[in-house]
């Protein structure tokens, strides 16, 4: 698969996890073996050395950089990038010490990535990957992109908001109506740039992929390649503590639900706790402590819980007042695997190189 400029082996982009749920380590690995791996930006500050509990902004942009320098000691020539979240406050900052830290490609969702092409014009090598739910949104952000900096996306991921983990772009009462089509839109999406604009960009399907079945149709189906992040949080590479590996381990499928995130988004995530996160929160940190997200119904009027202190206390192994974001597939999550064992189920090849 080749995205812009960039090509890996296998059609596979490892989806970004935050709060360091993929850092530097499992980013360094997918792409040792082959795939894209991509370093979530979202909390990248917190449980670094660059943060000291007081210069959260300060700290972001030197803690990506810090992974994705810890990505690329372990794959040198891989193609390893990042997960933008547009709804960050810091989102600029984030973006533009992703390219300044080497980045190859940024992929970017939770909100409309409209002037991304501003942001990385220094840059111009990196790749853009904006995720959509729709054919829609895709329309807009290319319009937007060729009028006004005269790009296009060097690659779509279309996000199945019935099946994907963590933050969702779709509305809380439209999940799981069964209305939405996740490969119809794949193929909208390639029609609508090649009628539109005479071209033939990858479209990565995202949401419920697992297995080498999950992979093979979604090739079939129309999509370029596949984004793939349930499946690696229980792998050896993973930055999460053991403790949040095995809450997947350990889950149910009826553990897996929706949930609304103060950034006023739908996620999906194990639920069995909401409860706890928020008397954690509302105890312990009155106020907001960061200011992460542009919006946030906790920030502004206290509403429901401080989403990426959750998540961090979650990917530090807290799995009593921790958020652990997943996909639908979570449960079939049955031991600790390496991420070289992936790609070699899934491609039916040994990878060009394994994990150490």
């Amino acid at each position: 698969m080749k995205i812009g400029r960039h090509e890996v082996r296998y059609p596979l982009i490892q989806g970004g996890m935050g709060v360091r749920i993929s850092g530097g380590r499992l980013a360094g690995h997918v792409a040792k073996c082959g795939g894209v791996g991509l370093v979530a930006t979202p909390g990248v500050a917190l449980n670094s050395e660059r943060y000291d509990g007081n210069n959260y902004f300060g700290a972001g942009p030197l803690a990506l950089k810090d992974e994705l320098r810890k990505a690329y000691a372990i794959a040198p020539d891989g193609v390893i990038g990042t997960n933008c979240m547009v709804a960050l406050t810091d989102y600029a900052e984030l973006v533009r010490a992703s390219c300044e830290g080497g980045a190859k490609l940024i992929v970017s969702g939770a909100g409309l990535p409209l002037n991304l092409p501003e942001l990385t014009a220094d840059w111009p090598e990196v790749a853009l990957v904006p995720i959509v739910s729709s054919v829609k949104a895709a329309e807009l952000i290319a319009r937007k992109w060729k009028k006004s900096y005269d790009r296009l996306p060097d690659a779509v991921v279309v996000e199945d908001p019935d099946t994907a983990g963590g933050h969702l772009g779709e509305k809380l009462e439209n999940i799981g109506s069964g209305q939405y089509d996740q490969y119809a839109t794949v193929r909208g999406v390639k029609a609508y740039f090649r009628e539109e604009f005479g071209v033939d960009i990858p479209v990565v399907a995202a949401g419920g992929i697992w297995d080498r079945a999950d992979v093979e149709n979604a090739l079939a189906q129309g999509a370029d390649g596949v984004q793939m992040a349930s499946r690696f949080v229980c792998t050896e590479e993973c930055d999460a503590e053991p403790a949040f590996k095995q809450a997947y381990l350990d889950c149910r499928k009826e553990d897996i639900g929706l949930m609304m995130s103060p950034a006023g988004l739908p996620g999906r995530a194990l639920v069995a706790n909401i409860e706890a996160i928020r008397a954690r929160d509302l105890q312990m940190t009155p106020g907001c402590p960061t200011g992460c997200l542009k919006k946030c119904t906790y920030k502004s009027e206290q509403e429901r819980f401080c989403i990426v202190h959750a998540l961090d206390r979650a990917q530090r192994g807290d799995v009593e007042t921790g958020l652990i974001f997943c996909g639908t597939n979570a449960w079939r999550a049955t031991r600790i695997e390496t991420v070289a064992e992936i790609f070699t189920e899934l491609f039916g090849d040994q990878p060009r190189a394994g994990s150490v």
